[in-house]
């Protein structure tokens, strides 16, 4: 082997070295890429697995839902051909005794027509036998007609009167007996009628206030309201009298304080503008705070609490007497009824009492009682805005009314009721007859004889003070004065002028229920004697 053998060799072994060297390095990379590999995949199974156990999850709560629907809906459908087979039933049922019905239907058709033959049978045999009975009637007709022309004609014959005569004559006398008779009928069914009537009006009315009794209230002109102190007068003076100045000029109440311990008055003759400065007064007592500006406040909101207060009456009257369509703007004008009284009787308790008397007359007088009742509990209700308004309250009260559309026969009722027109319908004569059974009937009404007796004699004295007047009369309880005026000394225009002014003399200085007529009367009289 020469140089270049040797070399050859050498490079060749040194290549096999370097080739085993790189395969060897090669083996280990792969090796490891192998293990890298089966990390990899090892993971990649895991992850495939948990995703396929997901997926079965999923899969198992798809199909257990899948599964409740079924049974949901097969409920469902269970339940439904359940109830239409319950229907069906019902519907059989229905049908059946539809069936019975027009079985029994049929069965009685043919009974009632087997009974009309039957029935036609009986009246064509006894038609025959009228037919039968007629003859005879006939023939035995005619023979009595004849023997009664024979007896009327010896009848003729023997008296010597013909038969007209003789008719004319018993007629005459029977009429005679017959007026007569029906005067003395006449006289005693008019004699019953009026002893009758008058036994049955006393029993309605004794039965009426037997089965209507309300309690009664003292009427008033002042409110007092008590003070936890003395002291607190001067509050309520105020610096110079500012607060009492504006509490009168608030609220259009007089405040009188006075040596009476722990109290002051309040004198109004507006009921409700009385109440109301009442409980405003007490409200700022016991807050404390007196001044002008809080004056104002808690007069406003005692208003509206006042407001409240007289819807609320309102409403309960009228429920208790049961109208439920009252014009919503009466009720209000209605409610403040609940302040005011009439010789010591609550006006809307009067009222309410007026509606249950003539309900209860009226039942037993057989008429409407609705109308009755309606009628006789808005009677009143013109008392409300006589403050407001000058007249009689029964015609202010139909005026009210026939604005906000009651019936005509309502408002009739209203306005006649103290017979400022005549009374034409019973509705309102039973008006008249609950108002008079409310006011008389024993404990309704009450007075003190001594106020009584001085509220005549200052209206009297009031009339005689002035020129000209002779003589004056208090009449009808106070509600009406007379005043007889000298002819010589006022005219006719001085007789205006003079009930005008007795009337504002009356208003300024007394205090009274109501209303008070002053009628002044001239009388001019001429005597001579004939010789």
């Amino acid at each position: 082997m020469n140089e270049f053998g040797w070399i050859a060799a050498g490079l060749l072994a040194v290549g096999v070295v370097v080739l085993v060297v790189l395969l060897l390095r090669t083996r280990a990379t792969l090796r490891q890429d192998a293990a890298v590999m089966r990390e990899a995949a090892q993971e990649a199974a895991a992850a495939l697995r948990a995703d396929a156990e997901r997926l079965l999850a999923q899969a198992k709560e798809r199909s257990d839902e899948a599964l409740a629907d079924v049974e949901r809906r097969r409920a469902d459908v269970d339940q439904s051909l359940t109830s239409q087979r319950a229907q069906l039933r019902e519907q059989r049922a229905d049908l059946e005794r539809r069936e019975t019905r027009l079985h029994e239907r049929e069965d009685r058709v043919v009974a009632d027509a087997e009974g009309v033959e039957a029935k036609a049978q009986r009246l064509e045999t006894q038609r025959i036998d009228l037919r039968a009975q007629r003859r005879a009637v006939v023939e035995e007709h005619e023979r009595v007609s004849q023997e009664l022309e024979q007896a009327r004609t010896e009848l003729e014959r023997v008296a010597g009167l013909a038969v007209s005569d003789a008719k004319h004559e018993v007629l005459a006398e029977a009429e005679r007996q017959a007026k007569l008779s029906a005067t003395a009928l006449a006289r005693d069914i008019e004699a019953t009628a009026k002893r009758e009537a008058d036994r049955l009006a006393r029993s309605i009315v004794v039965t009426a206030i037997q089965r209507v009794a309300s309690e009664q209230t003292s009427e008033s002109v002042v409110s007092t309201v008590d003070l936890p102190s003395d002291d607190m007068k001067g509050r309520i003076i105020g610096r110079e009298g500012r607060n009492i100045r504006a509490f009168e000029q608030i609220t259009g109440v007089n405040l009188l304080i006075d040596d009476t311990p722990e109290s002051v008055l309040l004198s109004s003759f507006d009921p409700v503008r009385r109440e109301t400065a009442r409980l405003t007064l007490v409200d700022l007592v016991a807050d404390g705070r007196i001044h002008p500006a809080r004056i104002e406040e808690v007069f406003e909101r005692t208003g509206r609490r006042m407001s409240e207060r007289i819807e609320r009456a309102a409403e309960d009257a009228l429920a208790e007497v049961g109208i439920v369509d009252l014009h919503p703007d009466l009720i209000p004008i209605l409610g403040s009824l609940a302040y005011r009284t009439s010789y010591g009787q609550n006006v809307l308790r009067h009222l309410v009492e007026c509606a249950h008397l003539a309900g209860v007359m009226a039942a037993e007088l057989g008429l409407d009682v609705a109308v009755c009742k309606r009628a006789a509990f808005l009677h009143d209700i013109g008392k409300a805005l006589t403050h407001e308004i000058e007249g009689p309250h029964a015609l202010i009260g139909a005026d009210l009314l026939r604005r906000y559309g009651e019936h005509e026969d309502i408002v009739h009722a209203v306005e006649a009721h103290h017979n400022e027109i005549e009374p034409q319908t019973v509705e309102a004569v039973l008006t008249q007859a609950a108002d008079a059974i409310s006011g008389s009937r024993p404990g309704a009404r009450r007075e003190s004889l001594e106020a009584y007796v001085e509220r005549m004699e200052n209206l009297e004295s009031i009339a005689t003070s002035h020129e000209g007047v002779q003589r004056a009369y208090a009449m009808q309880a106070g509600r009406e004065v007379r005043v007889m005026v000298a002819p010589d000394q006022v005219d006719d225009a001085g007789a205006q002028a003079l009930a005008r002014d007795i009337a504002k003399q009356v208003q300024s200085t007394l205090s009274y229920p109501g209303q008070i007529r002053i009628t002044v009367v001239r009388e001019s009289r001429a005597t001579e004697t004939a010789h």
